[in-house]
């Protein structure tokens, strides 16, 4: 078992051994059967595997929760890595579990707000690629290096800066880091299970109907049809994300399955809100 996937095998164990300790009537306490179960079995594994058991933790608090996504590009009103830190701390303030963001110096302001565990990518266009969500290994170094508790990167069959392939750029990043998570930003059911295939530790909906292959999808027809078909097809937890814009929807998707869910444009993006209110007048 890959280092990085045994994080998620870990958090899994706990709650199975709760459950389990209360069924089989082990102790009076369940907790105190959990713990006692780990610390002879499975601790002395994960301290051989190098798990970090802060880390495991930090991702086990997102599990059925709300993650924000706090960006601004740079033609946008609110780009400011200033501005982004407060963003992050409001969506703390508002019940946030955890934080998704764009760029290094984005990150190292949202640190300083909030301890919330951080999903990382960088933006960055390639003359030569489609794809611009955490390109190349630089993005991932840069990512890796600031510290992210979990890395997105484009997952899709879309070209990739000097025709390097997804799996190529995978093994890299596994070798150079390997006790670092993973997310697959995929855009189609077949993505995602390819991603699933290859080892990512998350794989997430985020760029459902933003390419070409996936033009016309919306991630909630026919009841969130095809996060139901990932869920059912994936061995590893599944993230929400691309379009989740009402409490309903977040709620339907954590119903269904999913790890957790990220929200972004309907919390973060002032102008696009007041357009949607602005619209609304108008039919």
């Amino acid at each position: 078992m890959q280092t990085a996937n045994f994080i998620v095998f870990y958090a899994k164990c706990v709650e199975l051994l709760k459950e389990l300790s209360t069924e089989l009537q082990i102790i009076a306490s369940p907790c105190t059967g959990c713990y006692s179960y780990f610390i002879k079995n499975l601790r002395p594994k994960i301290e051989r595997e190098g798990i970090n058991t802060k880390m495991n933790q930090r991702i086990a608090s997102l599990k059925g929760k709300l993650i924000v996504s706090c960006q601004a590009l740079p033609d946008e009103p609110l780009h400011s890595s200033f501005i982004m830190g407060r963003m992050a701390l409001a969506a703390t303030q508002g019940g946030a579990s955890g934080i998704r963001a764009n760029t290094v110096e984005d990150i190292a302001e949202i640190k300083k707000n909030t301890q919330l565990p951080i999903i990382g990518i960088i933006k960055q266009n390639y003359a030569d690629a489609e794809i611009y969500i955490t390109p190349t290994m630089r993005e991932v170094s840069a990512l890796a290096e600031e510290g992210v508790d979990i890395i997105a990167l484009d997952a899709t069959i879309n070209t990739r800066p000097n025709h390097e392939t997804l799996q190529e750029l995978y093994n890299t990043i596994r070798s150079r880091y390997p006790d670092q998570l993973l997310m697959a930003d995929c855009s189609t059911v077949e993505e995602a299970l390819n991603a699933d295939r290859m080892g990512f530790d998350f794989i997430g909906t985020t760029l459902v109907g933003y390419t070409k292959q996936s033009r016309g999808d919306r991630i909630e027809e026919n009841d969130f049809e095809i996060i139901r078909r990932i869920l059912t097809d994936v061995t590893h937890p599944v993230i929400a994300e691309g379009n989740i814009d009402t409490p309903e929807k977040l709620k339907r998707v954590l119903e269904l399955g999913c790890y957790c869910a990220v929200v972004g444009s309907i919390i973060t993006r002032p102008q696009l809100i007041t357009k949607r209110f602005a619209d609304a007048i108008k039919e």
